[in-house]
């Protein structure tokens, strides 16, 4: 076996040590180091040697197990292995060159060996040789000539091949033929290489010397040893015919109908030959000549008797004669020729064909009576009376034909039509022959009318009426209306388009917008019954016939309104939100007397806009009602003197809508009998008024007080340890009034008379009492007055308060 090296393993010892690195380098890249070529015949013995690759690759075979050499391949690894113990490849399984690689030139098995520490890569070629195992083959085991004792010296007949699977020398290299003296062999070589037997005639045939012969041909290939494959070859020699089949007629004449049945005799040719044995017996045949090729397949011949039947249906329309050339061969292969000629005579067999030229359609409706619309012509493939037609409209239609000539009509209108009552006719055309029986067919056209703009678009209803809720979605369709046009095309395709007609002068485009096409419209806004109760509009419908024609129609848009608005109050007037709204209440009040009113109003209608008024903070006992439709608030009984104090109550005044909306208002009713008893209860009110609202203020100021006093007290501390020997009087007492009296004059000022309302104003109370007075002035007298100018003005801090009297007026504190 031959072994080949990579030389560049050779030369890595003979390089210098500087570029030792360099190959380190490359075999840390897992280069591929080499290649190892290996040559083996195939069909080795299961476990045969092939080499020691460890050896052929300079590994220590000692570090087999630490290097864990391994061989890498699919297909290898079916017939190679590698014994890790003595580093040898064995023949795992039997190797088949010609399995495996069939026919070609060169077999080779790849693989890698694969060591793993330190990491290397080897190739290796495994090169299967051929060897002559198989053996040439003829696929004929027996092969029959049948030569006549006629041929000549030098005839020759190509005989087939054997075929060898192997390759190369061991392929078929030589044929050979048994010794004899009429026949000799030689060889054909061909373009690829391969050769191919010839037997040639050497000597004349004599069948009456020798009427049979028996010949062995060997194929050889070129192995060693030389294996063969073997046919045998017979021959048989055949008697010579010397006289020619003769017909009985030169040519034979036959008349038959055209509807003769299938497989109907036709007519029996005859021919006779004056050999004997096989060189008498005489064969049928149609021979196939220019004349014939169009007859295959219409007519059948006998072999043996010579019947000449009809295999098809006759057609004297396609085929009037038919020219049949028959032959008569013995067996000798000598043959005699005649001729048939077959006659078809006509039979009315064919209905007439009608066929439409000119055909205009569609046909305008308002064409004029007379207008041709079509040319008819007729065709009757029989001869004779059998292709004479006549032809005939068979519906009631506003059409006639019209005789032109022999085979051709015309189709006119014969009145007016509208294509809205009838958009197309389907005319029946009747043609009928004069054969017998008489064959007839028909043709049916259809005819369309074609449309002219006669007819406007058409609304179904006169006006349309339609109610869209308000607070629609922008953008969404609201409505759709739509006309139709008889006609049809662009003389039915309609436009819609719309125009206000509205009193008010509205924007319509702002509101509404319609698709010109399908007639649908479109809310560009949302609407506000509020604002807008309806819409009255005009939709123009226009087709785009010539001229255009056009209709129009009234819609009405009515807006449905939604409960969308709380009501609104009025009264007490919302400005005052900010402030507490008082009313005077006298004790002297008897049950029923009107405190006040509250009055408030509705944006939306109907069932929407109803309110109703209620209390929904009372303090119990209940002093006071209200009027839960006029929202009247009234007292409900009389008043004692311990009843004097302040009520306060909360209307809300709500709609009857779906859901419903509510407004509230709150109200302070000060019982008293005048208003310097109501105006003290007004300062405890403000103080308390929401104290959770200013809860985290009120924390911050606890903390930063707490924070103050303490400070103040360290401070304290110290100034006493200094000073002891001051007076601890240092920073004088303090008093008690926190606020200066009222002084009695602005009371005296303001006991009679009106005072001009509202006023800001604040009035210093007492230091013992937390609450504002009220004052009820008796004269007008200008703000300024109601305080003293070097007043203190502590009466800020508690805020601004309204106070409403009894006839609706109201002061400000």
């Amino acid at each position: 076996m031959a072994k080949t090296y990579n030389p560049h393993t050779q030369n890595c010892k003979r390089i210098k040590w500087q570029v030792t690195f360099f190959f380190l380098f490359l075999w840390l890249c897992h280069s591929v180091l080499g290649q190892i070529h290996y040559s083996i015949v195939e069909e080795m013995r299961k476990d045969s040697t092939i080499a020691n690759i460890v050896k052929d690759l300079a590994l220590d075979i000692n570090q087999l197990s630490s290097i864990q050499l391994q061989i890498v391949s699919d297909v290898s690894q079916k017939y190679i292995y590698f014994d890790l113990n003595n580093g040898n490849l064995y023949v795992k399984d039997r190797i088949d060159r010609e399995t495996l690689c069939g026919t070609a030139a060169t077999c080779i098995l790849t693989f890698d060996v694969l060591a793993e520490n330190p990491l290397k890569v080897f190739k290796v070629n495994v090169e299967i040789q051929d060897i002559n195992d198989n053996s040439p083959v003829f696929f004929q085991d027996t092969i029959t000539l049948q030569i006549p004792e006629s041929a000549s010296i030098g005839t020759h007949f190509a005989l087939k091949n054997a075929e060898d699977l192997d390759i190369g020398m061991n392929s078929v290299q030589t044929y050979r033929l048994t010794d004899n003296q009429y026949f000799t062999l030689t060889e054909k070589i061909s373009s690829d290489g391969s050769k191919s037997p010839k037997l040639f005639i050497n000597k004349a045939l004599d069948r009456e010397i020798q009427n049979s012969h028996e010949l062995i041909l060997t194929a050889l290939d070129g192995g060693d040893p030389i294996r063969t494959g073997t046919a045998l070859i017979t021959i048989t020699i055949t008697d010579a015919n010397d006289n020619f089949p003769v017909f009985n007629q030169e040519m034979y004449k036959v008349l038959i109908k055209e509807n003769v049945p299938i497989n109907s005799t036709v007519i029996i040719v005859e021919a006779t030959d004056k050999d004997e044995g096989s060189n008498a017996q005489i064969t049928y045949s149609f021979t196939k000549t220019s004349g014939n090729v169009h007859h295959t397949g219409v007519f059948s011949i006998h072999p043996i008797h010579g019947h000449i039947k009809v295999t098809k249906l006759l057609d004297f329309e396609v085929t009037k004669k038919y020219e049949l050339s028959i032959q008569a061969m013995d067996g000798g292969g000598l043959a005699a020729h005649s001729k048939v000629l077959v006659e078809v005579e006509d039979e009315n067999d064919n209905a007439p064909n009608i066929f439409i030229t000119s055909l205009s359609s569609p046909v305008s409706e308002d064409s004029a009576s007379g207008t041709a619309i079509a040319l008819v012509r007729v065709h009757d493939k029989d001869s004779g009376e059998n292709g004479d037609v006549n032809c005939q409209l068979l519906e009631l239609v506003p059409f006639q034909l019209v005789l032109l000539s022999d085979n051709y009509y015309r189709i006119v209108t014969t009145s007016d039509m509208d294509r809205e009552k009838v958009a197309f006719y389907n005319i029946t055309i009747l043609a009928s022959d004069k054969g017998y029986p008489s064959l007839s067919s028909q043709k049916i056209i259809k005819v369309e009318i074609s449309d002219v703009n006669d007819n406007p678009p058409v609304f179904m209803k006169s006006s349309y009426i339609t109610y869209i809720p308000e607070n629609n979605l922008p953008g969404a369709s609201i409505y759709s209306i739509q006309a139709s046009d008889p006609d049809t095309g662009d003389n039915a395709k309609i436009t819609y388009s719309i125009l206000s007609k509205n009193k008010e002068d509205i924007l319509l485009s702002s509101y509404l917008s319609i698709n010109i096409e399908t007639g649908a419209l479109y809310a560009q806004r949302s609407f506000d019954y509020e604002k807008q109760k309806e819409f009255i509009l005009q939709v123009t419908a226009m087709d785009h016939g010539s001229p255009s024609l056009n209709s129009s129609i009234k819609l009405i848009i009515h807006i449905v309104d939604k409960n969308d608005n709380a009501p609104k109050i009025l009264y007490p007037s919302p400005e005052s939100a900010g402030s507490a709204v008082f009313e005077m209440v006298l004790l002297a009040s008897v049950p029923g007397s009107l405190i006040t009113k509250v009055v408030a109003v509705d944006a939306d209608t109907g069932h929407n806009s109803w309110l109703s008024y209620h209390f929904i903070q009372v303090p119990g006992p209940a002093y006071f009602i209200i009027d839960e439709h006029t929202g009247e608030i009234r007292t409900s009984r009389a008043f004692q003197d311990k009843d004097i104090l302040n009520h306060k109550v909360v209307v809300m005044v709500k709609d009857n809508g779906y859901p419903s909306l509510s407004a509230t208002v709150t109200l302070s009713l000060a019982i008293a009998d005048n208003v310097q008893q109501a105006v003290p209860k007004l300062g405890n009110q403000i103080t308390e008024e929401d104290p959770q609202t200013n809860l985290q203020l009120y924390l911050i100021i606890a903390l930063a007080l707490i924070s103050l006093l303490f400070i103040l007290t360290v401070m304290i501390a110290i100034i006493s340890k200094c000073k002891e020997s001051q007076s601890p009087q240092l920073f004088g007492p303090l008093s008690s009034n926190l606020y200066p009296q009222l002084e009695s004059r602005i009371l005296s000022q303001y006991t009679n008379g009106t005072l001009t309302l509202p006023y800001n104003f604040c009035v210093a109370l007492e230091s013992t009492e937390h609450d504002f007075t009220f004052i009820k002035p008796n004269e007008n007298v200008s703000v300024d007055n109601l305080l003293d100018t070097d007043d203190s003005g502590l009466g800020a801090e508690n805020g601004n308060v309204l106070l409403t009297l009894n006839n609706h007026t109201e002061v400000s504190f």
